[in-house]
């Protein structure tokens, strides 16, 4: 398998496009397009879905790991070979998917460690916990963390902690939608980061309620304001919602309304130096926090 070949392949799927990839490339879009069949040829499969935005073919995400593996492999080796000496500046990118809640907690840990490092660039893709082993199948992270036990064939798999989510919302809002035999489930407006994020349907489950009016707001800051100024309620974890419990903006719907998250880190299963470094990194922050924090 040519390495250009393969890099046109990752090109194309990265970016989207054939020109786009050319573009990255420094190439024509022919000459993308030529690799690309090359290499289908070659394999004797399908790789690339021509689409808008192009996307690979399972065998097309084979080779995209591989290419990603090899290309990390290859710079460690040059780091390791230059030493001291290597080119200043020249760093490593590594990609990983983390979920929003743990990038803005205690997934913090981890940032403040990498700075301190001189080789690496980290590339962190924003994803539900349950949906980041996707980016792991499909080739675009080495690592992420998830709530996936079981592990993406040629993924290493660590447990990390178990985080409570509690059911919260305004005073006001409840009083709206209390009656006579408890909160309408069905008619009080929710909050969720984006329709992957399930963990308000969980507790809805819990009172025989299908779906309600839901709120879609992708973005951590924005997705806990929306629920501290009444939009609809949601779920928060214990760290991000424990002042507004005690100062009585927010209220927990029940004593049993909350719903329980383990999360796992994910690796490739590559003799990586930096990767190994990462991992510890990412244990070490995970493990400071207790089991059920916030309980």
């Amino acid at each position: 398998m040519d390495p250009h070949r393969l890099a046109a392949l990752t090109a194309v799927i990265d970016t989207g496009t054939f020109e786009a990839a050319a573009a990255q490339l420094a190439v024509t879009p022919s000459a993308i397009s030529q690799r690309i069949r090359a290499l289908e040829n070659e394999i004797g499969q399908v790789l690339v879905v021509r689409a808008a935005p192009c996307r690979a073919t399972p065998a097309g995400e084979v080779l995209i790991r591989f290419s990603r593996q090899q290309h990390l492999l290859a710079a460690e080796a040059l780091a390791e070979i230059r030493g001291p000496d290597r080119p200043a500046g020249s760093r490593t990118v590594v990609p990983i998917a983390v979920n929003a809640d743990s990038l803005s907690t205690w997934f913090g840990d981890v940032l403040t460690a990498v700075a301190d490092w001189s080789d690496v660039l980290l590339d962190v893709r924003v994803e539900d916990q349950e949906h980041s082993t996707r980016l792991l199948r499909a080739g675009d992270v080495l690592a992420a963390v998830t709530s996936e036990p079981i592990g993406v064939q040629g993924c290493s798999t660590r447990p990390l902690t178990a985080f409570r989510y509690f059911a919260v919302a305004t005073p006001e809002l409840v009083a709206r939608y209390r009656g006579a035999d408890g909160i309408d489930w069905s008619a009080m407006p929710l909050v969720r980061f984006n329709d992957k994020d399930d963990l308000q349907h969980r507790i809805l489950e819990r009172y025989g309620v299908a779906d309600a009016p839901a709120h879609n707001l992708p973005g951590n800051d924005a997705f806990l304001h929306a629920i501290r100024h009444g939009l609809g309620w949601g779920v928060g974890m214990a760290g991000q919602i424990e002042r507004d419990l005690a100062a009585g903006r927010l209220v927990r719907l029940g004593p049993d309304d909350h719903v329980d998250v383990m999360l796992y880190w994910q690796r490739w299963k590559l003799r990586s130096e930096l990767l190994d470094r990462l991992t510890d990194a990412v244990v070490a922050a995970a493990g400071e926090r207790p089991v059920w924090s916030g309980r």
